[in-house]
């Protein structure tokens, strides 16, 4: 594929601004170009810090480099280093630095209150932002670097981690009380002028980018426009945007033709944002991006990424078909079905294509996401008998603050009716509101079928996790638990309740990470009901060399998930027609 000079990857990092940040819609390869970026910064004399602030950080595999929070040298790239935001590791250390101080010298039951209160999800999220800020808005502690890289979470996490600063200094203004839902706001005030010097580095043009990543398709770019507008509104103006594994048939393939019509359109589509946007173009290659070699082929587009994959022809292991799943699904009548993994690998089709196969069926199914950037009524179409929701955070939070209002106001005072207004203003809030739904869908599943779309995996484990700090922050506000609360985990953990679908694409790190995803369900007791792995070339029947080779290279992946992870395991090829609507997604199941 031909790219024009002033388009390519090498020409954007010709003079780049002192940080960049690469987002986008998760699978789009943000990692990989923030990687080769990173590293041909380095081999052009620069010093540069990488950081990943996703909670399923792939870093470490990408560069072959064991991380941690600290600046960790990459042997094989003289001046570049890296590090990990472990939002975990982060939330414990955020967690002494408040309640430290006062161990020996308040009670001990005190003490235990204050890590109780500190132990939820939005004290992980805080801590984590504390690192970002840190890095961002206090220039000592990235004096030593000439540019810092962020590779950034799947987009809704990266929009919260974003408007943090704005959020959270808006409410250190307003709150007279020194409380919030984190505990004593002390540590918070600490953090005042690193917070506000990390908005002002967010805004200023000169200092700081944000890379949009997408991919020649439609969800992908619609999330990209989405994003720049948003972040746009919040003061971060200066963006370009990298279109990521663009691809050109050689032949009359009609596998190779409707990949290329695909994208095509897609871009067709989006040509008014397009339009306004810088862009820089890069290729689809016929090999994973793993490694530093790899990596430094993706900015050069040198000799690496002209390779053909080795020509083997390894048997495929024996698998099942989508047909076979939702077969034994179907034999419950009823249920939760939750499509978990990456962000990027096709949750949102998946759980399109089962919803719509089971009301196919005659069954009333409820469709609905936990994900902030979901797309599932465009995926699913309409059909008799299933009902398409979305969690709304606004909309949860107005009924959540109105509920505990209502609940808890007969029991206050004026004084203390301020201070739970205020206290509900904060943005933890939210993340309450939008579990108490997700724990009221999950219900739903004892009469009919459930299909939940969830978020990507960091945000996933986060919202289950939140079950005993919800029950505790809850409690606090109001004089009961819902029902359904009380039973979220239970049911969870029934497998004939709810099904969990781990879905992957057929390649490294999406791979790993889903082994790294059910080895935390498993450890909250939830145990997979199958996996699904979706977009196979292999499975495709395509011709073209460029897709053979990238299905060729899918078979040490695709026996990975069989041999060492997966009870069963069903294969998704990709389709010629676009998986969106009843009709185009019974693709996946034809016999």
């Amino acid at each position: 594929m031909n790219i024009p000079a002033e388009q390519t990857l090498a020409s954007f990092l010709v003079a780049p601004t002192r940080f960049l940040f690469f987002t986008g819609k998760g699978g789009v390869g943000k990692t990989s170009l923030a990687c080769a970026s990173a590293i041909a910064l380095a081999d052009g004399g620069r010093r540069v810090l990488l950081v990943s602030t996703d909670p399923a950080s792939n870093l470490d595999e990408v560069l072959g480099v064991r991380l941690t929070s600290a600046a960790t040298e990459i042997p094989a790239v003289p001046r570049l280093a890296a590090l990990n935001i472990d939002p975990a590791a982060a939330a414990a250390t955020y967690r002494e630095k408040l309640v430290g101080p006062y161990r020996g010298k308040l009670p001990d039951a005190i003490v235990r209150g204050m890590e109780e209160q500190l132990s939820g999800a939005c004290t992980m999220e805080i801590a984590a932002f504390d690192e970002f800020s840190r890095l961002l808005g206090q220039p000592e502690a990235t004096a030593d670097f000439d540019h810092v890289i962020f590779d950034t979470a799947p987009t809704g996490h990266t929009l919260r981690l974003m408007t943090l600063p704005t959020a959270w200094t808006g409410f250190l203004d307003t709150n007279t009380t020194g409380n919030s839902c984190l505990g004593p706001l002390a540590g918070l005030e600490k953090q005042r002028v690193i917070y506000e010097n990390a908005v002002a580095a967010l805004a200023n043009g000169e200092r700081t980018t944000l890379v949009l990543v997408s991919r020649a398709q439609g969800a992908a770019l619609t999330e990209a426009e989405r994003t720049s507008d948003e972040l746009a509104a919040i003061g971060v103006r200066n963006q370009r945007l990298i279109l990521n594994g663009l691809f050109q048939a050689v032949d009359s393939d009609p596998v190779a033709r409707a990949l290329q019509k695909r994208g095509a359109e897609a871009l067709t589509e989006a040509g008014a944002f397009l339009n306004r946007m810088r862009v820089s173009k890069v290729p689809l290659l016929s090999h994973n991006l793993v490694g530093i070699p790899a990596l430094r082929a993706l900015v050069t587009l040198g000799e690496i990424g002209k390779q053909k994959v080795e020509n083997r022809n390894e048997p495929l292991p024996a698998t099942e078909t989508l047909t076979d799943l939702v077969d034994d699904i179907a034999q419950a009548g009823r249920g939760v079905i939750m499509t978990m993994g990456k962000g990027g690998v096709g949750k949102t089709t998946i759980a399109a294509a089962i919803a719509t196969e089971l009301a196919r069926r005659g069954f009333p199914v409820h469709l609905s996401t936990t994900d902030p950037a979901a797309h599932i009524a465009a995926a699913a179409g309409k059909i008799p008998g299933m009902r398409v929701s979305r969690i709304d955070p606004q909309v949860e939070t107005r009924a959540y603050v109105e509920q505990v209002m209502a609940t808890a106001e007969k029991n206050l005072d004026a004084n203390g009716r301020a201070l739970l207004e205020e206290d509900l203003r904060s943005p933890c809030t939210e993340e309450i509101a939008v579990f108490r739904a997700f724990a009221r869908t999950v219900a739903q599943g004892k009469d009919a079928f459930v299909v939940l779309d969830t978020a990507p995996t960091g945000h996933t484990l986060l919202l289950l996790d939140a079950t005993e700090s919800y029950h505790r922050e809850i409690a606090r506000k109001a004089s009961d638990l819902p029902e359904e609360v009380l039973q979220l985990l239970p049911r969870l953990r029934d497998g004939n309740y709810t099904r969990v679908v781990v879905v992957t694409l057929p390649e490294a790190t999406p791979v790993h990470e889903a082994a790294m995803l059910q080895a935390d369900l498993r450890r909250a007791q939830i145990e997979p009901f199958a996996w699904v792995i979706n977009q196979s070339f292999a499975e495709s029947g395509s011709r073209d060399p460029l897709l053979v080779a990238r299905g060729r290279g899918e078979t040490q992946f695709l026996r990975e998930v069989v041999e060492q992870h997966s009870k069963r395991t069903a294969i998704v090829p990709w389709v010629t027609e676009e998986p969106a609507g009843p009709e185009r997604l019974q693709q996946f199941f034809k016999p």
